[in-house]
C-alpha cells in the first residue's frame, strides 16, 4: 500500500513539475518574443505558425472597436515593411500586467498591456502560445488593440 501512495505522489508531483515548466517555458517564449520585436530581429517573423490567427483589434476615437483579421504570411510582410520607419523613430512597445493562463498542458493564452513609445495609453494584447511537437513554442494566435484608423478598411463589415 505504503509503495502504491508514493507512485501516486510520485506521478502527480511529476505532472506538476510539467505543467510549471511549460509554464514557464511559455512565458520565456513571449518575453524573447517582445525583446525580438523591440530589437527589429528578423526571429519574430518565426515566431508564429504558418496558419496563426492574427487580430488587429481598431480602438475608434469613439471607443468602440472593429477587428481586423490576417493571415500569418501577410502579417509578416506587413511587418518587414514597418520595421524600416519603426526602427527610424526607435518605435518600441512597453508591456504591463503580463498574466498567464493555462488552456491545455502545451498551450497557454498570455494577456498584457502594450504601451507604444511616446504614447500615455495603453492597449490590450494577448498571444496565444503553443508547444510544437518538435518543442518548439509558437504564437497560433495574437490579438493586438491599436489606435491606428487605418485598419479599420481591413475590418470586418457588421
Amino acid at each position: 500500500m505504503k509503495k502504491i501512495i508514493l507512485s501516486v505522489l510520485s506521478l502527480l508531483l511529476f505532472t506538476l513539475s510539467v505543467h510549471a515548466d511549460n509554464k514557464q517555458e511559455a512565458l520565456n517564449f513571449y518575453k524573447n518574443y517582445i525583446e525580438a520585436a523591440n530589437s527589429y530581429s528578423d526571429s519574430v517573423t518565426k515566431m508564429y505558425t504558418p496558419n496563426a490567427k492574427i487580430i488587429r483589434q481598431v480602438v475608434k476615437p469613439d471607443g468602440t472597436t472593429a477587428n481586423a483579421y490576417t493571415n500569418t504570411d501577410t502579417y509578416i510582410k506587413q511587418m518587414k515593411i514597418a520595421q524600416a520607419g519603426a526602427r527610424l523613430r526607435q518605435y518600441k512597445n512597453y508591456y504591463s500586467n503580463i498574466t498567464i493562463s493555462k488552456i491545455n498542458n502545451n498551450t497557454f493564452k498570455i494577456s498584457s498591456l502594450r504601451q507604444p513609445t511616446g504614447e500615455t495609453y495603453k492597449l490590450k494584447t494577448y498571444a496565444v502560445v503553443q508547444k510544437q511537437p518538435n518543442g518548439k513554442w509558437l504564437i497560433t494566435e495574437e490579438m493586438m488593440q491599436t489606435k491606428q484608423q487605418i485598419f479599420l478598411k481591413y475590418a470586418e463589415k457588421n
